[in-house]
């Protein structure tokens, strides 16, 4: 747990026994899946919070790529629901009850959450990783049980530790792209790049696009991002997130006659329920043994995307066979190998996307040319840098991040209307034509 908050914690445990609030219950809305697709409007009820706790009224939740997963197949890649589960975990809202040993908040008070509940007393969390508690708890997540329930719901009582305040001047909106943003500062800092350096991103869906932008913050000089869905790739160059970027071809000569798993106008891979775009355009037979044959789409793709770096590049040079960082966000295998091939000798590689779980990768690559291959999983110390970095862009200067506001292209209002946005947020495109990125649910 991060130092901060085991404080609290600490200082909670060894309170005075506080005096309990009178014993409550209020009926909230909710939106609850009961199977795929299976969304259901209903009525819920709700205590008072308890010790350390806040309840907190719902104002803004983004819908994520493993939301629309479990919306779809009730389950996230091999996490299955067994019980009725709210979804949502992207989220911001108002303090609107203060539960027993509480301080530093008021009722008012806009918030942020931080929706990951790790224990603070482990080994890891001691250690600042409480990401990678072995009983963290995951609002909207399948993995505990019984389930963490998400925050698609009207009013929730949250541990305040895990409550971030907010300057006024931060919207519920921004607020609550802090978790997605909050997955691109913990890969960006795993990577730890040096001024100056090269990056490519694979995938140009939410945390792509954050990923690329933080890439730059760090001091990235030139940083591409990909991706098969050209409007992505134009909104990310145009709007600043990246320097250059590159449209993947969903078909290619080396993928002759072999169907791609992407299919215009969605965004959630056929089987990982990702936040970023599948760039799975090729596919090599079951019957291929050659490994040079198997991963020579990834080796070509890989070089196609370099080629047209070096071309846009103000300094990169023929003797530039990769970029010093690629950050994979769609955790499909083609993507995967792709980066292997795209990294310089001595460079690293960053998996931050979840997708398929046993992949077939060229490790030789990354052997014989040291490139380190480094994971991540969710984040961690992360909240308070996403608001100082967002509450910046009220001032501007050459350093200014993107507006986060700007990525939200739908909202809907209501719980009741859920269902209409989790299907419009397993799109690439609305019914006008128009650029479906991040969508928001105002409860």
């Amino acid at each position: 747990m991060a130092p901060a908050a085991l404080t609290c914690a600490m200082t909670a445990e060894s309170a005075p026994a506080p005096k309990p609030l009178p014993s409550r219950i209020e009926s909230i809305g909710a939106s609850v899946l009961h199977g795929p697709q299976r969304l259901k409007f209903e009525m819920r009820t709700i205590t008072q919070p308890g010790v350390g706790e806040l309840q907190v009224a719902i104002r803004k939740t983004g819908i994520c790529g493993s939301d629309v997963s479990y919306y779809k197949k009730f389950a996230n890649g091999d996490l299955c629901a067994c019980e009725p589960l709210s979804l949502g975990h992207e989220s911001s809202g108002e303090v609107v009850a203060i539960g027993p040993a509480v301080t530093g908040f008021r009722v008012g008070d806009r918030v942020a959450l931080e929706v990951g509940v790790a224990c603070g007393t482990c080994e890891l969390c001691r250690r600042g990783r409480y990401n990678l508690c072995k009983t963290l708890r995951f609002r909207s997540s399948a993995k505990t049980k019984p389930h963490y329930q998400g925050t698609l719901q009207e009013k929730i009582n949250h541990p305040a530790i895990w409550c971030h305040k907010l300057p006024d001047h931060i919207s519920y909106d921004a607020a609550a792209l802090l978790e997605p943003l909050s997955v691109a500062i913990h890969a960006v800092n795993r990577a730890s790049p040096t001024p100056g350096s090269t990056a490519l991103v694979i995938g140009a869906g939410t945390v792509g696009l954050l990923t690329a932008a933080m890439a730059r913050q760090s001091g990235c000089a030139e940083v591409m991002i990909t991706d098969v869905d050209e409007g992505r790739v134009r909104y990310a160059t145009e709007r600043g997130f990246a320097t250059q970027g590159y449209v993947v071809p969903r078909s290619s000569p080396q993928s002759s006659g072999c169907p791609s798993t992407s299919s215009s106008g969605t965004s959630t891979p056929a089987d990982s329920g990702t936040a970023t775009p599948a760039l799975s355009i090729f596919s090599v037979p079951p019957t291929v043994h050659d490994p040079k044959a198997q991963f020579a789409p990834a080796e070509e793709l890989a070089k196609s995307i370099m080629t047209d770096m070096r071309m846009k590049s103000t300094f990169m040079t023929e003797d530039d066979d990769g970029v010093d960082i690629t950050f994979e966000c769609t955790g499909k295998a083609i993507c995967m190998q792709t980066s292997l091939y795209a990294t310089n000798p001595g460079g690293k590689v960053i998996m931050v996307g979840m997708g398929t779980p046993i992949q077939t990768l060229p490790l030789s690559v990354a052997h014989l040319r040291e490139i380190d291959i480094l994971g991540i999983f969710r984040y961690a110390n992360t909240y308070a840098t996403g608001i100082r970095l967002i509450s910046g862009q009220k001032y501007g200067g050459i350093c200014q991040f993107p507006s986060l506001d700007n990525m939200i292209t739908h909202r809907f209002k209501g719980l009741q209307n859920a269902h209409q946005a989790f299907e419009l947020a397993g799109r690439t495109v609305d019914d006008e034509g128009q650029l479906v990125l991040k969508v928001v649910i105002e409860a």
